[in-house]
């Protein structure tokens, strides 16, 4: 993973975007020490006293900063320092997708998670679970588990706030080597942002409408939406369809625009339901006419393949992945008392996010190239091995029998050509 940040110029973007805090020569960079963090992130360590596991093999990893230097360089990431940082990541993902790593369409997953601090932490607040702790609010790029952009925010942040979602929006945006048909209407891409009902408010589908980003997001369930699902006539449902095209046993969909008061919402948004058969054991709402259960959603798509949106909607589901791979990937735990620490935390926590994507789609195949963190670090990050150095040649001599030997041989060789490249 390291040899995939140095190819793609992470490294050197981070290096320069934390430079100006250096007063006079530093036995380690301020960005070198960042990347450093986010490699034990992305290896599965959640504290920063797990940056031990990379100290105490100069041999393999080199000299890496002491608990307490590390904490120094990101106690001084101030917003500017923020800023530049992220610079950085855009100007790494474009040299990635140039690698080989841009996906052939563009899917923006927007959500936030609940994350539970045990100790009194600067902006901690009580949550709407009635928990305590944060809300942050992320985007991810659904076609390659990129983490776009993140902001944290304090535990009683509002579920729906737009301007939570526009600022997230715009931190997306602006990591992606392409521009969304409304910004670029020449060179741009066609674009979509999917988002739960918190997404579902007239700022937010605007801000989307604004920059020429398709959208397709909840809807809550009011009661004027229950009045219109009552008055769809029965001949108007069709059947439902999973991701793989095939019917989807007891759902249906129909469109409800003409009947629902849309006048408010961006010109064209359509609103589609789903109705389908609760699971074994779930609770019955006192709206469950016939016993089905409804989703609705808004989107401003012209296509009139009902089945085909809904299952494409549908797919926002995958954001809960994305999010549970964060959390496992330092995001459960914020470490500091400093809200701006954390703040800083959660950005190490996207980069290394993005690293595990560029590694596993720039150097690896078959199922590692789509393998969940916890089995990428199971299979190949941990595995043992032998450092042996002979004529000025240092060599990494892995177990011949082991079953992913041959994958990690190839993907040194892969980071090896990345790097000659660059």
């Amino acid at each position: 993973m390291a040899d995939v940040a140095d190819a793609v110029g992470l490294t050197a973007g981070l290096v320069a975007a934390m430079a100006p805090i250096c007063q006079g020569p530093r036995v380690h960079a301020p960005g070198r020490v960042l990347l450093d963090v986010a490699l034990m992130l992305a290896d599965g360590g959640d504290c920063l006293s797990d940056l031990v596991t990379l100290s105490d093999q100069p041999g393999l990893f080199g000299p890496v900063a002491s608990i307490p230097t590390a904490y120094r360089v990101i106690h001084a990431v101030d917003d500017a320092r923020l800023a530049a940082i992220r610079s950085g990541r855009a100007a790494a993902r474009a040299r990635a997708w140039r690698l080989g790593a841009a996906p052939a369409s563009i899917t923006l997953d927007f959500d936030a998670t609940l994350l539970t601090a045990h100790s009194l932490k600067e902006q901690a607040a009580a949550t709407y679970k009635h928990g305590f702790g944060f809300y942050p609010l992320g985007c991810w790029l659904d076609e390659t588990n990129e983490a776009l952009a993140a902001v944290l925010r304090p535990g009683n942040a509002g579920s729906g706030t737009a301007a939570d979602h526009v600022e997230v929006l715009d931190l997306a945006l602006a990591q992606l080597p392409v521009d969304p048909v409304g910004v670029d209407p020449d060179a741009g891409v066609a674009m979509l942002a999917r988002a739960d009902s918190a997404g579902a408010s007239h700022e937010f589908l605007d801000a989307l409408r604004g920059r020429g980003i398709e959208f397709s997001v909840g809807l809550p369930v009011t009661e004027a939406v229950r009045l219109a699902i009552l008055s769809v006539p029965k001949n108007r449902w069709v059947e439902a369809i999973n991701g793989d095209g095939d019917i989807r046993e007891g759902a249906g969909i129909a469109e409800l625009t003409s009947y629902l008061d849309l006048s408010g919402w961006p010109a064209g948004t359509r609103a589609i339901v789903r109705r389908e058969q609760p699971h074994p054991g779930a609770q019955f709402s006192l709206f469950d006419p016939d016993g089905w259960r409804h989703q609705v959603f808004l989107t401003d798509s012209g296509d009139d393949d009902l089945a085909y949106l809904e299952a494409r909607h549908r797919g926002h589901a995958r954001v809960e992945d994305r999010i549970r791979v964060a959390k496992d990937t330092g995001l459960e735990n914020l470490p500091f008392h400093s809200f701006a620490d954390n703040a800083a935390w959660v950005e190490l926590v996207m980069i290394a996010t993005d690293i595990i994507s560029w590694t596993q789609t720039l150097t690896l195949g078959g199922e590692m190239a789509k393998a969940e963190p916890k089995r990428l670090r199971y299979c190949l990050l941990h595995v043992a091995g032998r450092i042996s150095r002979t004529g000025r040649s240092v060599y990494l001599r892995l177990q011949r029998n082991w079953r992913w030997a041959e994958q990690l041989s190839a993907a040194f060789s892969q980071a090896a050509a990345l790097a000659a490249i660059a």
